[in-house]
């Protein structure tokens, strides 16, 4: 078939996919990666009489074999820039569902300038978001209304009020929260930016709230021009469930909207989760980035949800030689023209958990607390200074117990979990 090519470097334009394939049995690694290559880029299952030596120059290339981990570069013609969707059509296509592979995992992705600037980027990034809460330097802390659904728009916009009282920087709501009949859309952002402002106020700190978008298309672009025309300076949308073309859409609608875009990865465990076969999640947080997300869920070394240590964290070229790089994550890596994203971590987390975020991930994360929040013995406004508090005892390199001794509801906190 010709796509093994093992004497071939890399093009600076050639976007280069590192795969984990384990093929059926009764084959290799070398001609399941070669029917890999052969299906994502120009070509089929038996010969065909329009191929063309010209065509044959734009096949992809199987330029590496080390054991079951792969490497394929694909030239950028095979790609119409600014269009994810048909990238993803392309390298992460009909190739899960060959027969000739038994296992397959699209474990990361080395992006060529030409491509990257093809998209937008993110609007805000790590550096617009800090001057737009003016918060230069600790991770920034925020919480998610709970329970998940339920509450009423008055309810909601309550807890957000108290968690912004209690000294946290961001609320958003639930992944699974959009526009029921028991909230709604419209009078839950019109009752929680009336708190938020009250809460400004109050504590003379700028607050945030993220309400979710997710919808249809043109519902979803319809929902953030009105949290725009309220007043709101940030959506949240899922961007697995609403599709790489809706988050585009809704991006480059926000070149006139200018809200900070908040991404959550619900749905993304379904072909994340198993280190055998899928997509890894440092794939799905780049392409995001490339888009234009500011900041995006990419979960938690600690906590409850699923990911291990190196599942979070950079890698070397080599992913079997994985380098945990301390302080820092690849969200924040220098893209040129770019920009670094907040990398959001969240799920089980507590006061307790903060120091080892940090000696893990750096500041430039956005810590989120949801029952870690509002399951203080005292209630949500405790629960978020006790978050407040670890974050500042951790800056200032104090031990949390030590700190805990004059800051009442972080003792407490630590007393219920840790």
């Amino acid at each position: 078939m010709g796509y093994i090519q093992t004497g071939y470097r890399p093009d600076k334009n050639d976007l280069v996919c590192e795969f984990y394939i384990e093929p059926a049995k009764g084959s290799t690694v070398k001609k399941a990666a070669e029917h890999v290559a052969s299906e994502s880029s120009t070509g089929t299952w038996t010969d065909v009489a329009t191929m063309k030596p010209r065509i044959r120059n734009l096949g992809a290339k199987v330029f590496e074999i080390k054991g079951k981990w792969v490497k394929i570069a694909y030239p950028s013609e095979l790609f119409e820039g600014g269009n994810m969707p048909q990238i993803y059509s392309s390298i992460a296509g009909n190739i899960f569902g060959m027969k000739i592979v038994r296992n397959l995992r699209l474990e990361s992705m080395h992006w060529p300038k030409s491509i990257m600037k093809s998209f937008r980027g993110p609007m805000f990034g790590i550096p617009g978001v800090r001057k737009l809460l003016k918060v230069k330097n600790r991770p920034l802390l925020g919480t998610i209304v709970k329970p998940k659904l339920g509450l009423n728009e008055k309810e909601h916009a309550k807890v957000a009020y108290d968690a912004w009282r209690g000294g946290l920087d961001i609320v958003k709501d639930d992944e699974n929260l959009s526009s029921m009949k028991f909230n709604h859309f419209e009078k839950r952002v019109k009752e929680t930016l009336k708190m938020r402002d009250r809460a400004e106020r109050e504590t003379g700190e700028r607050k945030m709230y993220m309400p979710n978008v997710t919808a249809e298309s043109r519902e979803m672009l319809r929902r953030a021009r009105f949290i725009r025309d309220n007043g709101g300076e940030y959506m949240m949308v899922d961007i697995v469930t609403a599709g790489w073309s809706g988050l585009q859409t809704l991006r480059e609608e926000n070149q006139d909207l200018k809200l900070v875009m908040h991404a959550h990865r619900a749905e993304h465990a379904a072909f994340t989760r198993n280190p055998k076969h899928g997509i890894s999640m440092l794939v799905l947080a780049e392409s995001a980035r490339l888009i234009g997300v500011d900041q995006i869920h990419i979960g938690t070394v600690v906590g409850k949800m699923e990911g291990k240590k190196e599942d979070v964290m950079d890698t070397e070229d080599e992913i079997e030689h994985r380098i945990i790089r301390e302080h820092g994550h690849v969200l924040a890596d220098d893209w040129g023209s770019i920009r670094p994203v907040f990398a959001v971590c969240s799920g089980g987390l507590h006061p307790g958990h903060l120091p080892k975020l940090v000696a893990i991930l750096g500041t430039d994360i956005i810590a989120q607390f949801g029952g870690g929040c509002h399951g203080h013995p005292g209630g949500t406004v405790k629960g978020a200074a006790a978050i407040r508090q670890a974050a500042e005892a951790v800056m200032e390199g104090i031990d949390l117990k030590e700190a805990g001794k004059s800051n009442y509801e972080l003792r407490e906190a630590l007393k219920k979990w840790s």
